[in-house]
């Protein structure tokens, strides 16, 4: 119930506002985000490679109107990289960058998915001259064909291209199966959204078992699996089931959010295992933070926390 009513006040303009404008200490916002400014996410992503970490970049946003702002937000992307590669941290992928359909045209009444695909494909092209990558997020479950479509297109000239499936999702077993494919680049995720009985899994338990379903197929099939999660059940099935399989640990990779259990990250790396870290950066965190409180109560008593020590 505390997850559902936390993911409906993500969407809340009024909340948004509200939250947006109180004086929340800057420890709350900066533990989960990097700073506002490209600089500041460089910053971030060079202490975390030094400490034997991968990462990926988000630029924070979603949902824009406008062609001009998912113009601007698609040169961001592109200075970002050429930042990376000046600063020699994006080589292999070291650093990467994910994006967001609807941050870069999407959710447009007039060609959404076409100028999604095209600005997609200028960030790919700067991240190939970077020596790095793009994965592509995803949404909530209304944007899912639009965006696996907008990758398969572009895969066929970025074939390193990733893109991320969410085990809340009931689809996502046969999603996984179809992109378990050489070369394939694939971030599992549990979800942060909500979708209607039918659509998505009505509990933790569904979700969790989905979840290893998910993360079994792609550990069989010929691609990369990108496992993002912070559940401790879950980092040992996947540990189990590679070594199983006989999968190098190169193979594969562990990914986690900025600011959580960045002692099971170094423990995860210092082990051999490949761990990025997905690092959000900007001035629009709203959404992102409450997802994140949705997600694990301890964030949500952190927050409460610092809410307290201003009074």
């Amino acid at each position: 119930m505390l997850r559902q009513t936390l993911l409906a006040l993500s969407a809340s303009t009024r909340v948004r506002e509200l939250i947006s404008t109180t004086p929340v200490t800057r420890d709350v916002v900066t533990r989960f985000v990097a700073g506002e400014t490209a600089a500041d996410a460089l910053t971030v992503t060079e202490r975390l490679l030094a400490d034997g970490l991968q990462v990926t970049i988000d630029y924070l946003g979603e949902d824009t109107v406008d062609p001009q702002q998912a113009a601007a937000v698609t040169e961001e992307y592109v200075g970002l990289l050429a930042k990376l590669s000046a600063a020699g941290l994006a080589a292999a992928g070291r650093a990467e960058v994910s994006v967001k359909p609807t941050a870069v045209g999407l959710g447009l009444a007039e060609h959404g998915e076409k100028t999604a695909q095209e600005n997609i494909a200028r960030i790919a092209k700067a991240a190939r001259n970077a020596g790095s990558t793009v994965t592509v997020d995803m949404e909530d479950h209304t944007r899912v064909e639009a965006t696996l479509r907008l990758v398969g297109e572009l895969r066929a000239d970025y074939p390193d291209l990733g893109c991320v499936l969410q085990a809340y999702l009931r689809r996502s077993p046969d999603d996984c199966t179809a992109l378990a494919e050489a070369g394939s680049r694939v971030r599992l995720c549990k979800g942060a959204y909500r979708a209607p009985d039918g659509i998505g899994l009505p509990g933790r338990a569904e979700v969790d078992l989905n979840y290893v379903r998910c993360m079994r197929i792609l550990l069989e099939g010929g691609g990369y699996p990108m496992l993002a999660t912070h559940d401790p059940r879950l980092i040992e099935i996947a540990g189990v089931k590679a070594t199983m399989l006989g999968r190098e640990q190169d193979s594969f990779e562990y990914q986690m959010l900025y600011g959580i259990r960045p002692a099971e990250q170094l423990r995860l790396a210092s082990h051999g295992g490949q761990v990025r870290v997905y690092v959000p950066y900007g001035n629009d965190w709203y959404g992102y933070l409450v997802r994140r409180l949705a997600e694990r109560p301890a964030n949500l008593a952190f927050f409460l926390r610092a809410l307290s020590s201003r009074r």
